[in-house]
């Protein structure tokens, strides 16, 4: 597994955990970077959960509206932190290829979700990127 592959399973339990604490996903990672209990954090993890952070009113907005039939609140949990990485990197990481994005979020999907969870990010995240180019003009 690739150092970004892993930085985006380390965003994910990041943005995971926060989401079931109900805490500020900025401030967990913060306090990940300053431990000496945990193995360093890479850098790409932080701009992941950082990015999504800042975004996620938007992140989220796109996501209820191509999700067909299921409310974020309906989703899996995991599935939720997955979607929210992809679109990130989808919109905002000019570095990192549509398809890449796409396929990274399919990944971990893969490993650590349900087995419709795959096709279901998959779906949802290829319905926004034919729209990728027009919502990056506006953001």
């Amino acid at each position: 597994m690739g150092a970004r592959s892993k930085a985006r399973k380390r965003a994910l339990d990041v943005l995971y955990e926060a989401d079931l604490r109900g805490v500020d996903p900025v401030t967990l990672i913060a306090d990940r970077v300053g431990s000496t209990d945990v193995p360093p954090v890479n850098d790409y993890t932080i701009t992941l959960v950082e990015g999504v952070t800042a975004h996620r009113s938007r992140i989220d907005d796109l996501i209820s509206e191509h999700a067909e039939g299921w409310t974020l609140q309906r989703m899996p949990a995991v599935d939720r932190a997955v979607l929210r990485i992809g679109l990130f990197e989808l919109l905002w990481a000019a570095d990192v290829p549509d398809a890449v994005a796409i396929d990274e979020a399919v990944e971990l999907a893969k490993g650590l979700s349900t087995d419709d969870s795959p096709r279901f990010v998959n779906g949802v995240l290829g319905r926004i990127a034919v729209i990728a180019d027009q919502l990056r003009a506006v953001l």
